[in-house]
């Protein structure tokens, strides 16, 4: 027996008596094994070694270099380690019998300033994925997870048009030197994020805080996603290809037509934004009516690029926000009280995430097949005994499963589904406080512990295979 298949001994047969808060109910679509799940990682929150074998320096090295940008000081700079411990880690999604892994390749890894590549760095991630075919695991490569090489930025970053078409040949060396190797490649990680985050209220990298700022960013960003989709059909046509949004579920705190108009304005800034120009071609206009003077520089062509069609679509959904209006335009928040939270102070509601969805297939007729490309919440955990009983991640998970479920039961075609995270790692701007993962990480000797969530989740993956097989 090899270490692995003795590994996914210990999850595959629970003594009988033991209860399973998580398998869903025979009914469920979630049985079907075309239906994938699998688990999800970024590059700067896992992968360390930002100075090896040829690394330069990201917006987040610097970012979380800044004293008062990251809770504690901390970096990126050890995370997981994974970089070193690659091979165990691929073996534990192995042992937990995940089907699919979705990963990020760090933009400063793989090239120079100049544009050439580095060979060491692509290496890894062609070592990374040759091992991942070997297990018969699917692979999803995220091109973009938020770690702009700082040369790039030092000239504008996501504010520079240049920045579009740096991106492009990226995603050309990219799909040229992994060609065949990565079954679906997505171009942006949650460009909200790069754009509002890191260039309107400055809370992530690069930290700058303009509206007019995050709408340019935000355009360059989806222009660079079009262009790379073009060369990645070029380059890679065996693959599929798409891009992943992170989505809100916006709510009105009561039915009176303002606080109404409000809550879909906040859909509008969270959803619309990225989504009408991917699927319709255009910016929504109510965008310009809550943020005015913020409108992009749009060139003739931009708009065509940016509405390259889709192989699939990734969304990110973690909860929802209850708001009122503000008396002039916008919105404000309006938290309930008396409702779930997880560590984040982010309420737990997987209704959002079926409505959402169900909503986006009623609004766009184009609208290409999903994947639930990360969910998941960060708890406070710690090992007892050996083991991690992360109680609240359980039901989250088997609450947001089911609402996917009742999604496609509703018609969505929905493909599959990743847990964020396989592993606890840097939280951005939250350091190492909040911990997302399935398997538990000690930061100190960076012994890996699957937590329950894990052990059940597998224990499923099991059961499922074994069912096919029959």
């Amino acid at each position: 027996m090899t270490q692995d298949t003795a590994a996914a001994a210990q999850f595959a047969a629970p003594p009988a008596s033991q209860a399973d808060p998580f398998t869903p109910p025979a009914t469920s679509a979630l049985w079907r094994r075309d239906f994938l799940l699998g688990a999800a990682t970024a590059a700067y929150q896992i992968e360390g070694a930002v100075r090896e074998d040829g690394r330069l320096p990201s917006i987040w090295d610097t970012f979380s270099a800044t004293p008062g940008k990251v809770l504690a000081g901390d970096t990126g700079e050890t995370a997981c380690d994974h970089y070193h411990r690659w091979e165990a880690d691929l073996d534990l999604l192995t042992q937990l019998h995940f089907e699919a892994y979705r990963f990020s390749i760090a933009w400063p890894r793989v090239m120079d300033e100049a544009g050439r590549p580095n060979a060491k760095g692509i290496a890894f991630y062609r070592r990374l994925l040759e091992r991942l075919k070997e297990k018969g695991i699917r692979t999803f490569a995220t091109l973009y997870h938020w770690d702009l090489p700082q040369h790039l930025e030092d000239r504008g970053g996501w504010l520079n048009r240049d920045t579009a078409y740096r991106f492009a040949d990226y995603a050309d060396l990219m799909s040229r030197e992994l060609k065949g190797l990565v079954d679906s490649w997505m171009t942006l990680n949650e460009p909200w994020c790069s754009a509002y985050l890191g260039y309107g209220n400055g809370h992530h990298a690069p930290g700058l805080a303009n509206g007019r700022y995050a709408t340019q960013a935000m355009h360059h960003l989806l222009l660079g996603h079009g262009l790379a989709v073009t060369v990645l059909r070029a380059n890679d046509p065996a693959s599929a290809k798409g891009i992943v949004a992170n989505v809100g579920r916006g709510t009105a705190d009561s039915p009176s037509e303002a606080d109404v108009r409000a809550a879909r304005r906040f859909e509008v800034q969270h959803n619309a934004w990225i989504l009408d120009p991917l699927l319709k071609g255009e910016y929504p206009r109510e965008l310009f009516e809550l943020w005015p003077g913020t409108e992009p520089l749009v060139l003739d062509g931009d708009m065509e690029t940016i509405a390259a069609p889709l192989d699939f679509l990734g969304i990110n959904y973690y909860f929802r926000t209850n708001v009122k209006s503000d008396g002039a335009h916008g919105f404000v928040e309006a938290p309930p009280e008396g409702v779930e939270r997880t560590q984040m102070g982010w309420e737990v509601h997987p209704d959002g995430l079926r409505d959402l969805l169900t909503g986006f297939a009623r609004t766009y007729d184009n609208l290409p097949p999903i994947y639930i490309t990360e969910n998941g919440m960060a708890s406070d955990d710690s090992v007892r005994d050996g083991r991690v009983d992360d109680t609240q991640r359980i039901a989250f998970l088997k609450r947001h499963l089911a609402a996917v479920n009742e999604a496609m039961d509703a018609g969505v075609d929905i493909r599959g589904y990743f847990v964020w995270s396989l592993l606890d790692n840097f939280e951005w701007a939250f350091g190492y406080e909040r911990r997302f993962g399935v398997v538990h990480v000690d930061y100190g000797t960076q012994v890996r512990t699957p937590k329950r969530s894990a052990e059940l989740i597998a224990r499923f993956l099991a059961q499922r295979r074994a069912l096919d097989v029959a």
